[in-house]
């Protein structure tokens, strides 16, 4: 059974303005969620729903078998870990993790217990003392997650938590923070902007836009699969260009003057129609004589060093294509302006709807 129900929740701001529409997932216990999106798809309004700062238009949350839609933030036992770590600047370290329990009258020999362990947790053990003016931004963002888990919540919320830090420490933290909720098992949403960010932490990834939910599916899933072109666009990097279908049935498309095969055939429409195509720039290969699948013949354009990948940038008629390889020092690029062929199997390319 779900541990958290969201159902046909839709959020209004004016009769004409919905921030989140008829949203409905289920959540199992211990899983880890996140909201995908870019700025004013709905995604942190819908988590301030589970949490209960905004209230929906329609629609209902249920965690466990309760109701909570009406429910204020203090009769739902989640945890909250803002994007500002909304620190109390008078309190040290350890007051801060322990405000919850003080609040809710715990004995003083049970909160001492419970922030050691916070501390300990999240590595902290040794700076209880310190005050939040005293720590860098990542150590802030440790001491918010122990506070909003010090009270032992049912479900961890948390909004964009990670976006004050530098990219180093972003990455280090949040393989922390996937290691602590594993370790604790607790059920968690994670709002983001940062596609690698919910890639690379999430069981599940819900994918919204203009209010509304894409796709639902494993991080897996939603980069290999993406069911729309905003999908494909949005997450990852992608070659995407309109071709002709010449053949439906048996996936033969046209660019300009050369011919793309697919194995996807069920989204092409009917012979004659225009179609959006993708590929990923992983997919595709300067090719040796003798390549399977697709071998279409391109012009070098620009060649990008990203360090560990090299970028070749190539023209195939009048469309832009990206090539991702891994960088080896001794294997010798193309040069600008050669003539290559470009080599992808069939099953690379992804025939895209829009929603």
């Amino acid at each position: 059974m779900a541990f958290i129900q969201i159902r046909n929740v839709s959020k209004a701001f004016s009769p004409n303005t919905f921030a989140v529409r008829d949203f409905s997932m289920e959540i199992g216990r211990g899983e880890l969620v996140s909201f995908l999106g870019p700025s004013g798809c709905g995604k942190t309004t819908t988590l301030r729903m589970v949490a209960g700062f905004e209230i929906p238009t329609s629609g209902t949350i249920f965690i466990k078998d309760t109701d909570i839609t009406h429910k204020p933030p203090n009769q739902r036992n989640v945890g909250m870990v803002f994007q500002a770590y909304a620190l109390f600047p008078n309190m040290t370290v350890a007051g801060n993790i322990g405000y919850g329990l003080r609040i809710a009258k715990r004995p003083p020999a049970e909160i001492e217990q419970r922030v050691k362990e916070m501390l300990a947790l999240v590595h902290m053990a040794n700076f209880g003392d310190r005050y939040p003016h005293q720590l860098s931004g990542g150590q802030q963002q440790r001491v918010a997650l122990a506070r909003a888990l010090a009270v032992k919540p049912e479900v961890l919320l948390l909004d964009e938590p990670l976006s004050a830090l530098d990219a180093k420490i972003r990455v280090s933290l949040r393989g922390e923070i996937r290691t602590i909720q594993k370790e604790l098992g607790i059920t968690t949403i994670y709002v983001t902007h940062d596609q690698e960010e919910a890639l690379s932490i999430s069981d599940r990834i819900v994918v919204m836009n203009g209010g509304r939910i894409e796709q639902i599916g494993s991080p897996f899933d939603i980069y290999n699969f993406p069911q729309t072109e905003f999908i494909a666009q949005f997450v990852g990097t992608l070659n995407a260009v309109k071709v002709e279908v010449k053949d439906a049935a048996a996936g033969i498309l046209r660019l300009e003057n050369q011919t793309i095969k697919t194995t996807q055939t069920s989204d092409l429409g009917k012979n004659g129609d225009q179609v959006m195509i993708a590929i990923r720039p992983e997919r595709l290969s300067i090719s040796a004589d003798g390549a399977a699948g697709n071998v279409l013949e391109a012009t070098v354009e620009n060649i990008t060093f990203l360090g560990a990948i090299v970028r070749i940038q190539v023209k195939i008629d009048q469309a832009t294509f990206h090539i991702d390889t891994f960088n080896d020092p001794f294997i010798a690029l193309p040069q600008i302006k050669q003539k290559v062929h470009v080599a992808f199997p069939e099953e690379a390319v992804m025939a895209l709807k829009n929603k």
